[in-house]
């Protein structure tokens, strides 16, 4: 089983159009990955009061967790994002784009 972290952007966005995002992110990289069994990171933080820095404390715990991370269209957009794609980048997580 594959465990993946995924990385997409959320400000501003309802959380509804997050999770319906990552059920298709989920899909794309089961096929990327040619796995069935894949186990999804928690990374849908609700500490509201946290500050962005911290919330990406916390997702780069979850990502040295990863054994691939999955990143959302726009992600190059996104700071927490970028600094994900560059951890997975130089720590060899496996990298597939949504």
């Amino acid at each position: 089983m594959t465990k993946l972290f995924i990385s997409q952007p959320m400000r501003g966005r309802r959380m509804a159009d997050i999770v319906r995002e990552r059920k298709t992110l989920v899909a794309d990289a089961a096929v990327a990955l040619q796995e069935d069994e894949i186990a999804v990171l928690d990374t849908l933080f609700d500490d509201t009061d946290a500050t962005p820095l911290a919330l990406l404390a916390r997702a780069l715990g979850k990502l040295a967790e990863a054994d691939a991370v999955i990143f959302a269209p726009g992600w190059e957009t996104a700071r927490g994002c970028r600094m994900e794609h560059l951890a997975a980048e130089e720590y060899g997580i496996r990298i597939v784009e949504g």
